[in-house]
């Protein structure tokens, strides 16, 4: 599985952005999805996740909204409201399960900047 993540740009504090990550190879249907984002000088951490159901980060909680086209192989990121906080580079992966932490196929990221 490959995955290529966009959309990512230079934002001013309270706008939004809409990430994309497009899957080739394997049945991207059957795949739980999910976005991570790690900060300068900070871990990854997860952000949203969804296969039939979508769950999310609190820090992230009614302002994103993760989604996916399966005929188009992709998945998606609106992120509405964007704080400086949010300054990171985004990663979309292919998750384990349900709930659970990423297998090993990644995206290469892609830079999202929230001015204040």
């Amino acid at each position: 599985v490959q995955l290529q993540a966009s959309g990512g740009g230079l934002v001013q504090a309270g706008g939004s952005l809409r990430l994309s990550c497009a899957a080739s190879g394997g049945t991207f249907s059957s795949y739980n999805m999910g976005w991570f984002r790690q900060a300068p000088g900070k871990e990854r951490e997860f952000v949203a996740g969804i296969k039939w159901i979508t769950y999310y980060a609190d820090s992230v909680k009614g302002r994103f909204t993760i989604s996916r086209d399966n005929a188009k192989n992709t998945v998606y990121l609106e992120m509405n409201s964007l704080k400086p906080e949010d300054t990171a580079v985004y990663y979309c992966a292919v998750l384990k399960g349900y709930g659970l932490g990423p297998t090993d196929y990644w995206g290469q990221g892609t830079q999202v900047t929230v001015s204040s």
